[in-house]
């Protein structure tokens, strides 16, 4: 029997799409660490070899929603969808990525093309609250820096968007080697098989 009902699940989620419009309107998203267990994880791949991994709800705050956030004040990730399993303590959101700056020829924001979304696993802590034991996310990295380069060439970039631009990031905390990771790529009980449904023929 599983640990969750589909009702708390889904009043638990409720809370965090409430959570994310009120970071949106703060422009901090650094609020939405709350939700996250304090052993939490929270990832995402760049490149093969270039990953970012936030470990624990400070590292979450700080890093995963505070540093790799910068630069993209106004800019807005709206659920188009969700995917609840309860059986498993599994929600999956598909977001779209705009950037509250309208494109001139068109009318409309600029946004990054292709499916983004964030997978999470759902926890319960000692007092008995719903939270993210952890998250990984995916998106276009070639939509994305696309998207950055038509905001700068319009002239309407804000500092912080141009800032973010010309960082380095490997070198930035959180970000890591494949082989470095301090969590795997794949979320922790993923990792292990406690999931698996389809093994190899042997």
């Amino acid at each position: 029997m599983s640990e969750f009902t589909r009702a708390e699940i889904d009043e638990f989620w409720q809370g965090w799409l409430e959570a994310n419009r009120e970071a949106e309107r703060r422009r901090d998203w650094r609020v939405l660490a709350d939700h996250y267990a304090q052993d939490a994880t929270y990832g995402w791949m760049y490149t093969p070899d270039e990953h970012f991994m936030a470990v624990g709800r400070e590292e979450i705050r700080e890093l995963a929603i505070g540093q790799e956030m910068a630069g993209l004040d106004g800019w807005h990730y709206d659920y188009q969808a969700t995917v609840v399993d309860e059986r498993t303590g599994m929600v999956v959101g598909f977001w779209k990525q705009r950037s509250g700056i309208t494109n001139d020829e068109t009318g409309e924001e600029y946004e990054i093309l292709g499916i983004g979304g964030s997978w999470f696993g759902v926890g319960r802590n000692a007092d008995g609250r719903l939270e993210f034991a952890w998250q990984r996310d995916w998106f276009d990295l070639g939509s994305t820096a696309q998207t950055f380069l038509a905001i700068a060439a319009s002239g309407k970039a804000p500092q912080g968007l141009l800032d973010r631009m010309g960082v380095h990031g490997p070198s930035q905390p959180g970000h890591y080697r494949l082989q470095d990771l301090p969590s795997p790529v794949w979320p922790p009980p993923v990792e292990r098989g406690d999931f698996v449904v389809q093994d190899r023929p042997s």
